[in-house]
Order: structure tokens, then C-alpha cells, then sequence
């Protein structure tokens, strides 16, 4: 996966984001949507409702770069506490 420098990530909108408000899990190309889904469960204090939205964008930004999700839910990915 290619990562962002610094300031490309700064200069990234908060609509490129799967977590807008804590500018986490970039959905930037195929390869950022397979990383925030692998990771979206280690994702911290954020609300359910938040998880809603970022799983809505992250479903959204797969079938932008056709990335298959077998999960309609996030929920169906928890894991841990």
C-alpha cells in the first residue's frame, strides 16, 4: 500500500476518510479500502454511528475500485471487545 506523506495526508479532504472526524482509514485507492477494512475494528473511541458511516463510505469506495466485501454489516467483522 502506498502511504501518504505527511502533508498529502493534511491536504487529503475529510470526505476522503472513512472516520472524517479522527481522519482515519483513508479511502484513497483499492489498496487503502482493503487496509481500513482489515483495520476497522482496531479503530478506538468512536461511536457505533460513526462506525455506520465509515462502513457506508468504505462499501461505497470498494465498489469505486472493486474491492469485494463479503460482510453487509460491520458488525459481522468484530472482533475483540
Amino acid at each position: 500500500m502506498a502511504k501518504h506523506t505527511t502533508d498529502a495526508r493534511q491536504a487529503l479532504p475529510d470526505r476522503k476518510f472513512a472516520f472524517a472526524a479522527q481522519r482515519k482509514e483513508p479511502l484513497e485507492n483499492a489498496s487503502h479500502v482493503r487496509n481500513a477494512i482489515a483495520r476497522f475494528s482496531q479503530v478506538v473511541d468512536v461511536s457505533d454511528a460513526e462506525r455506520d458511516v465509515a462502513w457506508a463510505k468504505i462499501r461505497a469506495a470498494a465498489t469505486t475500485f472493486g474491492v469485494v466485501i463479503s460482510d453487509t454489516d460491520w458488525r459481522e467483522r468484530r472482533h475483540g471487545p
